[in-house]
């Protein structure tokens, strides 16, 4: 990729365009309240900017010796070049830096291009969060609870 590419921590000044690549990246996002209150001391929340802007990002909590990432989002402008599986790895090493041991993460059973980018990283299907995400419709998917020893 001939594309400047930074990885960097998530700051107050990002909302705005983090919250553009929410609505923009996922069948049921987040708000802003909720994108804005999952930041703080415990988390590892880094955004992924190609040529100064961004267009993706991973909200992460560390609690102890463990991480949960909470979300993951790719601007679908940018979906299937692999830039999800760089700003993941990256995620992955710093909390490895930190003595984190498990990276725990649930995924809509229907998203299988994030199953699939995840079980290639070496996480496993822990559990099934039955009817665990809403839908459109009103209806809800459940969710594969997965792992990675880091």
């Amino acid at each position: 990729m001939t594309e400047t590419l930074q990885i960097s921590p998530i700051t107050e000044r990002d909302f705005d365009v983090l919250f553009e690549i929410e609505q923009a990246a996922h069948l049921v996002p987040w708000s802003m309240g909720t994108l804005k209150n999952n930041m703080g001391e415990r988390y590892l929340n880094l955004k992924l900017e190609m040529e100064q802007r961004a267009i993706g990002f991973a909200i992460c909590q560390t609690v102890l010796d463990e991480a949960t990432l909470f979300n993951l989002a790719i601007h679908p402008d940018f979906q299937g070049k692999k830039l999800g599986q760089y700003l993941l790895e990256e995620l992955m090493s710093r909390l490895r830096e930190k003595s984190i041991i498990t990276l725990w993460l649930e995924v809509r059973e229907s998203n299988q291009n994030a199953i699939k980018l995840y079980e290639k990283l070496n996480f496993n299907e822990v559990d099934i969060r039955k009817n665990y995400y809403p839908s459109p419709d009103g209806k809800r998917e459940n969710a594969i609870i997965m792992a990675a020893y880091l």
